[in-house]
Formats: structure tokens, C-alpha cells, sequence
């Protein structure tokens, strides 16, 4: 890595980090510009340094929770066959108690009658169709991150900018990356429960 003596590189390439000590720490009566240190002003460079922060924070989480998803709808646990077909028949009791019901056995006989017998479908693949099931929401994962990162990103990247211009502030390198990582940790806040509620 390259370092700064002092004067403002415009165009840094990512990811540029460098010791942040001289930002923090005896900052009095020092230059703006540290030596050592690199600092974005274009709009562009900002944009793109948190788009990448982002998706090095973004696509491995959301990786975890999309093989989390695709493990779960893969290999779903077993239903305990007696305990189910118990609660189904306390169910149809608790329904014929109560009148509820519908319709009759007569009814459904003269409906057997009247209509022609459907054709028969071949069986369904069950393993086949919710490993398929489980592919698409793998991949939604993924591209639900990719996604994800490029509108954070813009947002944050570009309200950084403004707000660093306002203030005729220079941006350091290190402003991105952390805001990339706040903004992946309030994602991972707002995806992580409702995941759960749907598996």
C-alpha cells in the first residue's frame, strides 16, 4: 500500500486504509490532511468505496442466512406420524361436535356421480420440487444482497458526500467502511427475524 505524505490524493484505489491513529488521537493544531493518510472528495469514489465495503459485508451474511433458509426447506424435520394423525382426529371430533361440519355424505355421493373423474397427474416429485424451492430462495438471498448493497450504498454514500461537502470537510477512507458496516448490521436487523417467522 502506498502511503500519503500529506498532500490529498484524489483518486485513491481501494481499499486504502491506513493507520487511523493520526485522525484520533493529538489532533490539535495538526493539518486537516494527515500524513500517511488518504481522503475521498469525489462523489463517485465515495459511492464506490462503500459499494464495496458493502458487498464484502453484505454477500456473506446474507450467504449464511440463504444456506440457513435453503438447509431448512431442504431437510425440514420429520413429522412425528402418530402425534399428527392424533391431532387431526381430536380436531374432526372437536368439528363434529360442534356442528361445523359441511355438508353431507349424500351430497358428496350425487357430486361423485355428476361430474366426470379428473385424470390422473403423475406423482409429484416432492425431494425434486423443494430442492427447487430451496435453490430459488438461496439465490433470492443473493440477490436480494446484491441489490441491497447497491441502494445502501448510494443512499449512504451519496448523503455522506453532501454532508462532508457542506461542512468542507476531507472524507477519510475509513468514513466508508464504517458506515458500510452500520449499514449492513441495521439490514441484518430487518431481514434476521422475519426470516425466521417465514421458515
Amino acid at each position: 500500500m502506498a502511503s500519503n505524505n500529506g498532500s490529498l490524493l484524489t483518486n485513491p484505489s481501494w481499499p486504502s486504509l491506513y493507520n487511523p491513529r493520526s485522525e484520533l488521537f493529538d489532533i490539535e493544531h495538526h493539518d486537516p490532511i494527515q500524513p500517511g493518510g488518504f481522503y475521498l472528495v469525489n462523489s463517485q469514489d465515495v459511492f464506490r468505496f462503500t459499494l464495496y465495503w458493502t458487498l464484502v459485508f453484505y454477500i456473506p451474511v446474507f450467504f449464511i442466512f440463504g444456506s440457513y433458509a435453503f438447509l431448512n426447506l431442504t431437510f425440514p424435520p420429520k413429522i412425528d406420524q402418530e402425534r399428527s394423525s392424533k391431532v387431526f382426529q381430536e380436531f374432526h371430533e372437536e368439528e363434529q361436535e360442534m356442528g361445523l361440519e359441511i355438508g353431507n355424505e349424500e351430497e358428496e355421493g350425487d357430486a361423485e356421480e355428476t361430474y366426470p373423474m379428473k385424470k390422473n397427474k403423475p406423482p409429484k416429485n416432492a425431494a425434486r420440487s423443494r430442492i427447487t424451492f430451496a435453490l430459488l430462495v438461496f439465490f433470492g438471498f443473493l440477490l436480494l444482497s446484491l441489490i441491497g448493497a447497491v441502494v445502501s450504498s448510494a443512499i449512504v454514500g451519496y448523503i455522506l458526500t453532501g454532508l462532508y461537502k457542506a461542512g468542507k470537510f476531507y472524507m477519510s477512507t475509513w468514513v466508508p467502511f464504517l458506515w458500510a458496516a452500520i449499514s449492513v448490521m441495521v439490514g441484518m436487523l430487518n431481514v434476521w427475524p422475519s426470516v425466521i417467522n417465514l421458515i
